[in-house]
């Protein structure tokens, strides 16, 4: 197996493929191209099930000292948004087999023919058989035959995960399941705003507490990082996706569980150089931006299921805690 580069972790819990590619990839195959137009009961499900926000004013960005500057997580500025729609929860993984089924999409870690797994998720045999691990994130683990059907590579399955958030989808994977649902991804802002749940300011969609009254509102590490996890929150790994309560939008799990890729090209100076209405980076950097932390983050490590936090990969990566949610754009009423 060729060997990976892995970036700089930056308190980051995620791996990169950096610039291996396949024999071949391609972008639109089966009947997943871009434009093509939603037309299976599936597929209408989806944009039946999105909920709708007005849009308005907020303050987005944090300058925490629980933050990371170097992510770009501020300064704090007020940031216009027209409506928008948005899915109350990731992707599942009976919704992207689904499209699978419809339209024959192979995903690009089914092409790569392997994906990052977290070490404490695969079994002994999948460890005994790998060959190659991310020099400065040697957690993650290249297994040969992780996909989205298998999460931990050979031997296992999602048969019992169907309601949980599908995940080893890339940036692409998950533009082109948009493109077959009459979709798109949340720019970082939108994303944002739906996360806060019309709360101002505060750390988390609820509010500035992690445990209010001692209860679990999120899907993250619990331990010591990344050898031991108590999973006090119920799960080592993914969580259903309506797991937990729901913000103040009815939009769930926007704290952990998996990192949800969004629309925006990833810069550190997002705050200081995209527009203050309708913000959206538009301009390649090699790197996609994503939210919400996963079930790895671990303030010793990745407090980044904050809602201001912002974390970023290649376009081609895949891993075991990274999947994503759908958004639309939608017309207000007169």
């Amino acid at each position: 197996m060729t060997e990976q580069r892995a970036s700089k972790p930056k308190a980051c819990c995620a791996a990169s493929r950096g610039e291996t590619k396949p024999q071949s990839v391609s972008l639109s195959n089966g009947s997943a191209q871009a434009g093509s137009t939603a037309s299976s009961s599936a597929a209408e499900q989806i944009k039946q099930q999105l909920v709708q926000l007005e849009g308005g004013t907020f303050k987005m960005g944090t300058e925490s000292r629980d933050g990371f500057p170097a992510d770009g997580e501020g300064p704090i500025r007020t940031v216009r948004l027209k409506g928008f729609s948005i899915f109350p929860h990731a992707v599942t993984n009976k919704q992207f087999q689904a499209f699978v089924e419809e339209t024959g999409y192979v995903t690009e870690a089914e092409q790569f023919g392997w994906s990052f797994v977290f070490h404490l998720l695969a079994s002994d045999e999948v460890k005994a058989a790998v060959e190659q691990v991310p020099q400065d994130v040697p957690w993650w683990l290249n297994v040969t035959g992780a996909c989205w059907h298998q999460p931990e590579g050979a031997g296992s399955t999602i048969q019992d995960r169907m309601d949980h958030p599908v995940v080893h989808i890339s940036w692409n994977d998950a533009a082109a399941f948009c493109a077959w649902s009459g979709t798109r991804l949340p720019t970082e802002a939108e994303w944002e705003y739906a996360a806060r749940g019309g709360l101002e300011q505060k750390t988390y969609p609820w509010g500035d507490l992690l445990k209010p009254d001692k209860h679990h509102r999120c899907n993250i590490w619990q331990g010591k990082f990344p050898t031991v996890n108590h999973a006090s929150d119920g799960y080592v790994g993914t969580a259903p996706v309506d797991a937990y309560e729901p913000n103040g939008y009815g939009l769930y799990n926007m704290a952990g569980n998996v990192w949800e890729w969004c629309a925006d090209w990833f810069t550190p100076r997002y705050h200081t150089d995209t527009a203050g209405e309708n913000p959206f980076a538009d301009q390649p950097s090699g790197r996609r931006s994503m939210r919400g932390g996963s079930f790895l983050c671990h303030r010793s490590y990745c407090n980044r299921y904050r809602v201001a936090a912002r974390s970023s990969n290649t376009p081609d990566s895949s891993t075991s805690n990274c999947g994503f949610r759908v958004a639309a754009d939608y017309e207000l009423a007169d």
